[in-house]
């Protein structure tokens, strides 16, 4: 009987696996193959953007599309080779407001629209920063209420389903 506690207490033993610290788990990058994009392509994205909701005190939609030029620049790909369009409704339409505007929307006679300059770098790499004008007439904001060189277009939602429609890949959730 002692014989088969011992064997049964070996096989369970047995069975146990102690941990393994994960630089010996994981391969490094350099053995592992990394799926990039093309270089040489085209690529079409649509961003919609309609969320105050900020990251590094900008307008989260606008620092992501900043970052997603930086991530395929890393794989070779020039700005030029990117149509990008921003679309942004809603309440994250006042991040594209001149200071005055956007001094009476966030009701901060001091405030600035820290969102201005990362727009226009955008609009300078050649991406297409677009405002909703069903949320402008909605808040009695003017053309000239709107930073210079962003697009207006006729609405939000029509201009994501027109982009979407041309074969550009939606990204949304800002």
């Amino acid at each position: 009987m002692k014989l088969v506690k011992m064997l049964g207490i070996v096989l369970c033993l047995g069975s146990v696996t102690l941990p393994v610290p994960a630089q010996d788990m994981a391969p490094a990058l350099s053995d592992r193959k990394m799926v990039k994009v093309d270089p040489r392509a085209r690529h079409k994205a649509v961003y919609d953007i309609h969320t105050i909701e900020v990251a590094a005190g900008i307008n989260r939609g606008l620092y992501y599309a900043r970052g997603l030029i930086e991530a395929y620049g890393k794989q070779g790909v020039k700005p030029a080779q990117l149509d990008i369009h921003l679309v942004l409704h809603g309440d994250a339409a006042q991040f594209l407001l001149v200071d005055e505007t956007y001094r009476d929307v966030v009701g901060d006679p001091f405030a600035v629209n820290l969102n201005a300059k990362i727009a226009q770098d955008l609009l300078n790499l050649g991406v297409s920063v677009e405002i909703c004008h069903s949320t402008m007439r909605s808040k009695g904001w003017t053309a000239d209420d709107v930073l210079p060189d962003v697009t207006i277009v006729h609405d939000g939602y029509t201009r994501l389903i027109k982009l979407q429609n041309d074969g550009y890949a939606y990204i949304g959730g800002f």
